[in-house]
């Protein structure tokens, strides 16, 4: 809980696989009031990660100092699970997890099979691959040449990562936004990833889909405004 003087939490939005920063765009604009920053993985052009005060996609930087909201998507929540920035307050999780790939004690995750299959395929044709999945999330706008090595990694941690364990050890306050539609993370996935989180923290969208951020950018913006008003009020 911040004081009436301190200054308002930088909002940190780390995006997820096969999308770069500028997928935040109908969100952030939803939340122009608050300070913004966002990552970059670098899959299509420079890394950017200005946690670590490097320049974000808008040129801003997080204050050394000064309180974080962290907003991860699909992918993004996993990253932020290793370790959250220097400040942060809360966190959000759309469309996310803490694992993806499936375990003996992890059904519900994708078959490793699946993305063993996809990262033989990005070795030979990464555009297909990136165009196949952005179609699946429902995405089909046109993307610039990728960088094979980066999206390889973060496929590797999407078959074998798991932040579980950082997940249940979460010290600071976490909002769930989830889609009951969603095609990558099936609300299945999602029960069994989070399962353990109190209620008061999970939000359904009852038709939404993996790209709640851009295709459904106010029902968002409304549950983190009232997630920041809690966290904020005096």
């Amino acid at each position: 809980m911040t004081s009436a003087n301190a200054p308002r939490p930088t909002l940190l939005f780390v995006h997820g696989w096969a999308f770069d920063a500028s997928f935040w765009a109908p969100l952030r604009a939803q939340l122009r009031d608050w300070p913004q920053a966002a990552t970059d993985a670098g899959y299509f052009g420079q890394s950017q990660n200005p946690a670590h005060n490097t320049a974000a996609e808008s040129g801003s930087e997080i204050p050394p100092d000064g309180p974080v909201i962290a907003i991860g998507h699909s992918l993004g929540v996993l990253k932020l699970l290793r370790g959250l920035p220097a400040g942060c307050i809360g966190m959000v999780s759309i469309n996310g997890f803490p694992r993806f790939g499936a375990g003996p004690d992890f059904e519900a995750g994708v078959p490793v099979r699946m993305l063993d299959r996809m990262a033989k395929r990005l070795a030979a044709d990464a555009n297909a691959v990136l165009q196949d999945f952005r179609q699946r999330c429902g995405h089909d706008a046109a993307f610039d040449a990728p960088r094979v090595p980066q999206l390889a990694q973060d496929l590797q941690a999407l078959r074998d990562e798991d932040q579980r364990a950082a997940l249940a050890a979460l010290s600071v306050p976490l909002l769930i936004l989830a889609g009951r539609d969603d095609p990558i993370v099936p609300a299945t996935m999602t029960q069994a990833a989070f399962g353990e989180r109190p209620a008061d923290e999970w939000r359904w969208h009852d038709h939404g889909g993996h790209l709640l951020p851009a295709t459904d950018a106010p029902w968002c913006a409304a549950h983190i405004a009232a997630f920041l008003s809690r966290l904020t009020a005096t």
